[in-house]
């Protein structure tokens, strides 16, 4: 970072899109850490996840967010309510979108939220790596037509392709302003809750299709003794059945989602861990406001 803030630029930006997009994949890669998780379930991020990123003469505080779509129940609205509410707190927005498979209906319901919006608004248009050039082409003139956009810029957040562009663009619409955090701070969000993300994450990978979106986890003991991580978690289902798939033949479901969790707490920790899961039945606890409030959502 610069040692004079004289020319120095910072803002918050928010990350919008559709579901499954790559919002969580994209804000991974600008950091070059997981602190967001990802799959190929639509629907994983649930908060807002800060992420502080880096340049020589700027900082940008992302706010990850859940996608924006239709929803119909209770659970889905407080998330698309999530994502909308970040608006207000950003100073530039970060539109993604993916032209490999364009959803039409939760874009229509973005850009009636963005077309008011005056604040400088970059597309990225994510997975170039599974489309061809005359389709990127294709879709490039399409989003320009929205006449919205700052800039747009195709992108893979996977493979990193174009990101370098991305920043540039994002340099040009900052505000000039100190930084908000320290060079080493990555995010704000607790311990707690970067773990329990981590192991969320591995039952979505883990369990493929078997397991819908009633799944949360809840960490109840995180204790540091000797360079060593105590951790107990709660993995909530809504039906026996799920805690049947999740536990699987003779507990081997659940112990590889621990096994897998445990690498990347270590990795992101820094020091070895000792996990301990267990599974809790919850009926409804997606469809019950009280619940979601107890479970962080």
């Amino acid at each position: 970072m610069t040692n004079s803030l004289d020319n120095f630029k910072s803002g918050f930006a928010a990350i919008l899109g559709a579901p499954n997009v790559g919002k969580s994949t994209l804000l991974n890669r600008l950091l070059g850490e997981k602190i967001s998780i990802t799959s190929r379930k639509p629907q994983t991020t649930r908060n807002k996840i800060l992420g502080v990123f880096h340049m020589p003469d700027a900082q940008i505080v992302f706010l990850d967010t859940p996608g924006v779509h239709a929803a119909k129940d209770l659970f889905n609205k407080k998330m698309v309510e999530a994502a909308v509410s970040s608006i207000a707190d950003a100073d530039l927005i970060l539109f993604v979108a993916d032209i490999s498979k364009p959803d039409t209906v939760s874009e229509k319901i973005l850009m009636e939220k963005l077309s008011s919006i005056k604040k400088p608004i970059i597309a990225a248009l994510n997975k170039i790596d599974k489309s061809k050039a005359g389709h990127i082409e294709t879709e490039l003139n399409r989003w320009k037509k929205m006449g919205v956009f700052q800039d747009i810029i195709p992108i893979s957040a996977k493979q990193g392709l174009g990101i370098d562009k991305l920043v540039r663009a994002f340099f040009k619409v900052l505000p000039s302003g100190p930084p908000f955090f320290s060079e080493d701070t990555l995010t704000d969000m607790p311990m707690r809750f970067i773990v329990a993300e981590i192991i969320r994450e591995k039952v979505f990978r883990l369990t493929g299709e078997e397991i819908p979106y009633a799944i949360a986890v809840t960490i109840e003991k995180f204790e540091e003794k000797d360079n060593l991580s105590i951790i107990h978690a709660k993995i909530h289902v809504e039906k026996d059945s799920q805690k049947g798939i999740i536990i699987g033949k003779k507990g081997q479901m659940l112990k590889t989602i621990g096994q897998d969790s445990r690498k990347d707490i270590e990795k992101f920790l820094g020091h070895p861990v000792f996990l301990h899961l267990f599974v809790r039945v919850q009926k409804n606890w997606s469809k019950d406001t009280r619940a979601l409030r107890k479970l962080g959502y």
